[in-house]
């Protein structure tokens, strides 16, 4: 059988991403209880199975994890009720069993893997502090020369990591992440439903506001506007509407 045919199955090894989800918790600033957002694992997920790529998903201490709840497209809110890929992948008990099933992020060896994305939801954003494990292995990949990423408010990670050398990873980067303008937009949104009162925020800091602090090149493309950037092996997306793009800029990084 000739190289050039067709019908050879492609003998490479496959490409390997492990995707982390943040373990439920319960909101300080609003007592709701928070988790992942889905479609920030199912977007990705889609765009590396369509490659072939393997994927295994960890969470920061292993077990079932939980969606936002405005992340489900079968939701009261409608508000992901577009989200076609997450319905699907919620929908297939193979795939809706891995979130349930999530393993410790301190089992997950680095050589096994070619990229890491740590997905967002509200979650992180009250959890990643203590979660030690993950801040490490976000550096381990990045200082071995791995893709290294972060969604939406998955990039909280940012905020922890820090290099052997005792610097901030994202000090010098240039990233994204859930803007400013979109945290406006949240506020905005659960003040007039009355959900909160007007001097409450849904978020207890901001990632726009904290990144640049630690002297990162924040960028960003606008309100819910789909965008990842890279710099170097680090690569981020802005929010939830950018699974897609960030998990594209991933393949394209590992050469596929």
């Amino acid at each position: 059988m000739s190289l050039k045919d067709p019908n050879l199955v492609n003998t490479r090894h496959p490409k390997r991403v492990a995707i982390v989800l943040s373990n439920p918790a319960v909101s300080t600033t609003t007592g709701w209880p928070v988790g992942f957002w889905w479609s920030e694992l199912t977007h990705p997920y889609y765009e590396f199975a369509e490659k072939g790529y393997e994927v295994e998903i960890f969470s920061p201490d292993g077990g079932k994890c939980e969606p936002d709840a405005m992340s489900d497209p079968n939701d009261a809110s409608g508000y992901s009720s577009s989200d076609l890929i997450s319905q699907g992948f919620i929908h297939t008990e193979k795939l809706r069993t891995l979130v349930d099933t999530t393993k410790p992020i301190a089992e997950l060896n680095v050589a096994d893997f070619d990229a890491l994305v740590v997905a967002g939801g509200q979650a992180p954003m009250f959890t990643f502090e203590n979660a030690t494990d993950l801040q490490q292995k976000f550096v381990e990949f990045y200082e071995s020369g791995k893709v290294t990423s972060a969604l939406c408010h998955g990039t909280a990670i940012l905020r922890y990591a820090r290099l052997s050398n005792g610097e901030y990873l994202a000090k010098g980067k240039t990233v994204t992440g859930f803007a400013n303008v979109e945290e406006d937009f949240a506020d905005n949104a659960v003040w007039n439903y009355g959900l909160l009162p007007r001097d409450a925020h849904v978020m207890p800091w901001r990632i726009e506001d904290e990144l640049k602090k630690l002297g990162a090149n924040y960028v960003q493309a606008g309100l819910w506007r789909g965008f990842a950037i890279r710099d170097g092996n680090l690569i981020t997306g802005q929010q939830n509407f950018s699974g897609a793009e960030t998990a594209r800029a991933i393949i394209e990084a590992l050469g596929e």
